[in-house]
């Protein structure tokens, strides 16, 4: 499991993302970031929710530099000039390619100019598996939605590809999402890291109000508002409501513990127990080679003995004297 990222680590990785949506390269971004390239491929390994963002920043970078110029059917930076090492996404005219006829029969045929190839195919294809969205996708790999959509259409092949790339940009999301929602993500606290604007001129009688308006709230007592009590209600229905509160009461004191560990971690501290005891390397235990008393066989085994059957058992001799000594007349020994 990857350690948790620290706060400025975070907010490294948002400036990051920002520039790179615009240029589309890392190595420049992360360069005017003040971080290395290797430490920011790494993050992107190692975090599932940052190689999301990475994906996505670049598929904007793409769609936004893939701007068509004014009636010239070029793709370019600013609109004004060609795009330059990415005419492979269209054909430059007179390409052979294999292609089927309407009879079903397989034929070779010259490409005409401005078509789309097969790397645009994969460009899109990429785009989708990273951000979900096909409009984003096909403009990403310089064409629009309904040229991808014809072409999925006709070709089976293409058509089972986007399922696939749709599924797991689908799944990828998901995880990013998920992965949001944690403390250690800092996806939301920026607020807790600033001071609080003033407070607005009020008076005695109207600050008295809000803070009787929004006691519960704030002191966390209130029921959640899908769970307060409805005149008439079953038992079966009362009783739902009550575990949903205390469901709901145990996920607040999760949170809490949530957003307490992070703090410590921020601040280099060792974490804390489920029972809040301090978890400090290997739980405060000693030696064990200094243990005594291990052996409940005989309690004067020494552990150096090299004759002793160390961490208990009876041996043989020892259960034989026992169960005589019991009186069970018989005898316990080994054949052969």
């Amino acid at each position: 499991m990857a350690k948790p990222l620290t706060r400025a680590a975070a907010l490294q990785n948002r400036a990051f993302l920002k520039i790179f949506r615009q240029t589309g390269n890392a190595r420049l971004a992360a360069r005017e970031v003040g971080a290395k390239y290797g430490t920011m491929q790494h993050r992107r390994k190692v975090h599932a929710s940052f190689a999301v963002r990475w994906d996505a920043a670049l598929a904007f970078a793409q769609a936004r530099l893939r701007v068509p110029s004014a009636g010239s059917g070029q793709f370019s930076f600013d609109g004004t000039g060609p795009l330059p090492s990415q005419g492979s996404y269209r054909t430059a005219g007179g390409e052979m390619f294999v292609c089927r006829t309407n009879g079903g029969r397989l034929q070779v045929r010259r490409a005409q100019a401005g078509k789309l190839t097969q790397e645009a195919e994969q460009a899109f294809l990429s785009a989708l598996s990273a951000t979900c969205n096909m409009s984003l996708a096909a403009a990403a790999a310089g064409a629009c939605f309904g040229a991808f959509n014809r072409r999925r259409k006709k070709n089976p092949a293409f058509a089972r590809e986007c399922r696939l790339a749709l599924a797991q940009g689908y799944q990828r999301l998901e995880m990013a999402l998920l992965a949001s929602t944690l403390a250690d993500s800092h996806e939301h606290d920026d607020w807790r890291h600033n001071d609080p604007p003033p407070i607005p001129p009020m008076s005695a009688n109207q600050a008295l109000q809000l803070m009787y308006l929004h006691q519960k709230a704030a002191l966390l007592l209130d029921e959640p508002t899908p769970m307060r009590r409805r005149r008439g209600e079953s038992h079966e229905a009362c009783c739902e409501r009550l575990a949903l509160m205390a469901e709901a009461r145990h996920q607040r004191a999760l949170e809490a513990f949530e957003v307490a560990e992070v703090e410590r971690w921020e601040k280099g501290e060792p974490a804390w127990g489920p029972a809040g005891e301090d978890v400090r390397g290997t739980l405060g235990l000693p030696d064990l080679a200094q243990v005594t008393g291990w052996s409940r066989a005989d309690p004067a085994k020494r552990a150096v003995d090299p004759d002793t059957a160390l961490f208990g058992g009876w041996r043989i001799d020892d259960m034989e004297r026992k169960l005589g000594d019991e009186g069970w007349g018989f005898e316990v020994g080994m054949s052969g």
